[in-house]
């Protein structure tokens, strides 16, 4: 039998740079027009606990849908990649990474896996965990940003690269183009990057998603503001603020915005910057773009990323989609 290996941590992202990114992210964002604030603000504990409800509303399909997915293929998967090392880029608390890790388990080649997110505190505890659940298995975490630092992920072995959640949609087209660049200086020549994406599909089901009935989405969007009052001085009020999800026809894409109930001054303080809100002006706080199977091809060929293999959901709802590098 084998025996539990410590898993080990490298931090390549400390709470000062975290620090440093939050206060210019929010004193760009609040400057601009429109205003507009990053989603990863919305993942305090308040917001991870809010998101994982959101998970299990009736409206909100994706996370069941890639589910259906990995449940059904996730051996496929792992056979047409070859790979003995797995790395999940946006880890979190590692749910999805087990059927890859169990499928690649089951075929013998499994050796190796590297979660990467911002949080060490979750890492660190999944990592402890996974340790514990697969003996033989080198749990290697690392904190860092996918934007930043996938040139610092271990080299060795056959990777598996896994961006899952239609995360990839969260990103602009500028950003999806540097992302896919550095992943593909980063990708060896036999690696393999297994990409998860939200399919177009009938527009009220979309903005069902991200608006439900129970009001879920509409408290996760608010708790932005609860962030920005808590880590920067701040002193919105939540409840002056609505909650606006709609379909961008334009970008394929869903917009959640919030939205001004009445004209308000908000004071930063730790900024130091005041800002006003027009009654109905609107802050962006989120994109979540949405794909068909061929011109998702094509984007990844202007990056250099040949697609292997697609598995839709039933439904056609989400995919995923195995590549390699040209």
């Amino acid at each position: 039998m084998s025996s539990v290996i410590t898993p080990t941590i490298d931090v390549h992202l400390s709470g000062s740079d975290l620090r440093r990114a939050l206060e210019h992210d929010v004193r760009a964002g609040l400057t601009s027009r429109p205003k507009q604030i990053p989603p990863v603000y919305f993942y305090d504990d308040r917001g991870s606990r809010l998101f994982d409800e959101i998970t299990r509303l009736p409206e909100y399909y994706p996370t069941r849908a890639e589910r259906s997915i990995l449940d059904a293929h996730a051996k496929d998967i792992v056979s047409a990649s070859l790979a003995d090392v797995l790395v999940e880029l946006g880890a979190g608390t590692c749910h999805k990474s087990r059927l890859l890790l169990d499928a690649m388990q089951s075929t013998g080649r499994l050796r190796r896996f590297v979660p990467l997110d911002v949080s060490d505190t979750t890492l660190w505890e999944a990592a402890t965990a996974l340790s514990q659940e697969y003996p033989g298995l080198e749990v290697n975490a690392v904190v860092g940003d996918f934007h930043r630092h996938l040139g610092h992920l271990p080299i060795d072995g056959t990777r598996l690269f896994a961006f899952l959640g239609g995360t990839i949609g969260n990103l602009d087209p500028e950003e999806r183009q540097r992302f896919f660049t550095d992943l593909g200086e980063a990708m060896a020549s036999d690696d393999r990057l297994l990409l998860g994406t939200d399919l177009v599909k009938d527009r009220a089901r979309l903005v069902n998603a991200y608006d439900d009935a129970a009001g879920v989405t509409a408290e996760f969007n608010r708790n932005v503001l609860h962030v920005l009052n808590r880590e920067l001085g701040a002193d919105f009020d939540p409840a002056r603020f609505e909650h606006v999800a709609r379909w961008n026809e334009v970008d394929h894409r869903i917009e959640m915005w919030l939205r001004s109930t009445e004209e308000q001054h908000i004071h930063v303080a730790d900024l130091d910057l005041d800002v006003e809100f027009a009654a109905g002006e609107e802050m962006l706080t989120e994109i979540s773009t949405k794909f068909s199977p061929g011109p998702l091809a094509a984007e990844l060929g202007g990056y250099g990323l040949v697609v292997e293999s697609m598995w839709p959901s039933d439904g056609d709802e989400f995919l995923l989609t195995l590549a390699r590098r040209a």
